[in-house]
């Protein structure tokens, strides 16, 4: 019969700090909420008083999710909150929602024509005006809550708000939210250069993962621990979120700075495609469309400090180890984000690189 373990509990003193904690936490959410009617959502984005922030308009619904997102409007299902910033002018920035209002502006006021639904069968191949006048008021009479995180808020607040609301949400990961919180000229810079074709080729990945973002996350991970991991305490999210929001400052104050990190990007991603025939897969399949982090960092990582230190390095082979049972021992999952591990695959590659010349 196993010993139950006896659960400590908390003493007084050990209650108070707990709530002086959740209370000092408390004051840094500043949010209101509020109520719009869809006429007026529609009004509003159809005459730009939302800002949809440049990150949000690459990516639009295909029609079968849009005429899904309107028979749930239809029929009375609850819609997820709006997410928005109150800006220091008044404007309303859009977190979260951009394509929901989207769809019910081209919806309600555009020529956009619903496809085959599967609740309201009656109602495929409809457009807005085609519905009962009587349909139509009511449409645009229901209203739809949203969540407005004031100016006084800081960054890390409205992260952390962001990530918990869209907690289980397909589209909510830490690459978008750092987007949303964190625009600036780092972050514009992680944008284009997830687009950098060598880097492209070499990490490949299902349409799923581009669209959210993964290319954007791994690309800052480089920078991000190539620059040092003195403050990283085996949780990224929040070290990420500070690199870029300290990186943006930088970039601001010195915009020289970005071909330095640009020429960084280049020189690693060139000697990955020289070494790596496979690039940042871990398996031989044409076909393979998986790019695991912890490989990534290992070898990008690794190649960086290698050729820092040797910057001659080349026509190195890493046949006999880089698909090897160790390797991917290094770079499996568990406990994947602790700094020792981090560091370790690092060095693993390093070592193996400047030790194979």
């Amino acid at each position: 019969m196993k010993n139950k373990t006896t659960r400590h509990i908390p003493s007084l003193a050990e209650a108070e700090v707990a709530e002086n904690q959740i209370s000092e936490q408390s004051k840094r959410i500043e949010f209101y909420l509020t109520e719009y009617s869809v006429e007026m959502l529609a009004n509003k984005t159809r005459n730009e008083e939302f800002i949809v922030p440049a990150y949000q308009r690459e990516f639009t619904w295909e029609p079968e999710r849009k005429s899904r997102f309107i028979e749930s409007l239809l029929m009375g299902l609850p819609i997820p909150f709006l997410f928005f910033w109150e800006q220091p002018d008044g404007k309303l920035e859009i977190v979260d929602g951009s394509q929901r209002l989207r769809t019910i502006e081209e919806f309600v006021l555009g020529d956009f024509q619903l496809t085959e639904l599967e609740s309201l069968t009656a109602v495929s191949g409809f457009k807005f005006a085609d519905l009962p006048d009587s349909r139509q008021r009511k449409v645009k009479n229901r209203s739809i809550r949203g969540i407005i995180l004031n100016e006084h808020a800081d960054e890390q607040a409205r992260f952390d708000l962001f990530e918990r609301i869209n907690t289980g949400s397909k589209t909510a990961n830490k690459a978008e939210i750092r987007r949303g919180a964190l625009n600036g000229p780092f972050m514009d810079f992680i944008i284009v250069l997830a687009k950098y074709p060598d880097f492209v080729e070499m990490a490949p990945m299902p349409k799923e993962k581009i669209d959210l973002r993964e290319r954007e996350e791994l690309v800052t991970r480089f920078f991000a621990y190539s620059d040092g991991l003195e403050n990283y305490r085996d949780r990224p999210s929040e070290f990420l979120f500070n690199y870029v929001k300290h990186m943006n400052e930088r970039f601001t104050a010195e915009p020289g700075l970005a071909e330095d990190y640009r020429e960084r990007f280049d020189r690693t991603m060139s000697f990955v495609k020289r070494t790596f025939p496979l690039g940042f897969r871990r398996t031989k399949a044409k076909t393979a469309k998986a790019t695991p982090r912890s490989r990534f960092e290992a070898i990008a990582l690794g190649s960086w400090l290698a050729i820092q230190e040797r910057p001659e390095l080349t026509d190195i082979d890493v046949e006999d180890w880089h698909l090897g049972k160790e390797f991917g021992s290094i770079t499996g999952a568990d406990g994947a984000n602790a700094r020792a591990r981090l560091l370790g695959r690092m060095q693993f590659v390093k070592d193996k690189l400047l030790g194979a010349e």
